[in-house]
């Protein structure tokens, strides 16, 4: 199976370079980086470094779709807590591309500090993480009416470990941490079911029997400086942060394989 990474390099179709202010693409030798450099918070300057296969033109938005089996040989420039902002790879439904979308996403998903998005009981709302979601299921659908019900409840702890779990399973939600040096290269694996998935790296199962979020979704690659805190006790903020120097996401190779 060869890595598509030559074609993501030159853009070639499917392939989409998205650079936003102090976000750039280039090659470095047997690689391919994602860098973020001397990115300001003032004005609320967002400044992204992405690769995906979202399709912007006329038919269908996305082209993945499950089983597949996404590989990744990838590193980052500094460790956990000294990159800023969020990075990663994997695939999601594009929520922020117009029309707006309830999140869906299977993948390998960074965010600094202070973001904060617990949304795995036990799991921290920031760090290396290997995570699903399905907004868009039913179940989860008929629970958003009763968010903000919901949300002053979760702020007394006997009734968040209660209460949130059946939440949890209603919007699909699984994640663990991923306790390997992020400035060091490993290999990623995410094997996406039609019911269940599963994350590896370097051959090692980090998480398993993952809830499956449906497709189809596009493939995405990226490292910016933002963050958001949104918590199920209500918490909602957005915003982005200083990148003194230069962050990169390095990748080797990715492979893509239906299964």
């Amino acid at each position: 199976m060869t890595s598509v990474l030559e074609g993501m390099a030159r853009g070639a179709p499917p392939w989409r370079h998205l650079l936003i202010r102090q976000g750039r693409c280039e090659a470095a030798p047997g690689a391919l980086r994602l860098i973020v450099e001397e990115a300001s918070a003032q004005g609320l300057a967002y400044s992204d470094a992405q690769i995906d296969d979202y399709q912007a033109g006329p038919g269908p938005r996305f082209i993945r779709r499950p089983p597949l089996r996404l590989r990744v040989r990838a590193r980052f420039s500094r460790p956990k807590g000294g990159l800023r902002g969020t990075a990663g790879f994997g695939f999601w439904n594009y929520p922020i591309a117009w029309p707006l979308r309830l999140p869906r996403a299977i993948w390998f998903f960074y965010a600094s500090p202070p973001n904060d998005m617990p949304l795995a009981l036990g799991v921290p709302g920031w760090g290396w993480k290997a995570a699903v979601i399905d907004a868009t299921r039913p179940t989860a659908l008929a629970l958003l009416p009763l968010a903000p019900a919901l949300a002053p409840l979760f702020n007394l702890s006997s009734l968040y470990r209660g209460l949130y779990p059946p939440v949890q399973r209603a919007f699909g939600v699984a994640e663990a941490s991923v306790r390997v040096p992020m400035e060091q290269w490993h290999e990623y694996v995410i094997e996406w079911g039609p019911r269940t998935s599963r994350f590896l790296v370097d051959g090692r199962v980090v998480l398993s029997d993952a809830p499956s979020p449906r497709g189809p979704l596009c493939f995405v690659t990226w490292v910016d400086n933002q963050y958001l805190i949104a918590t199920p006790q209500g918490r909602v903020r957005w915003g982005v942060l200083d990148v003194p120097g230069a962050q990169w996401l390095e990748l080797a190779g990715v492979w893509l394989e239906a299964r």
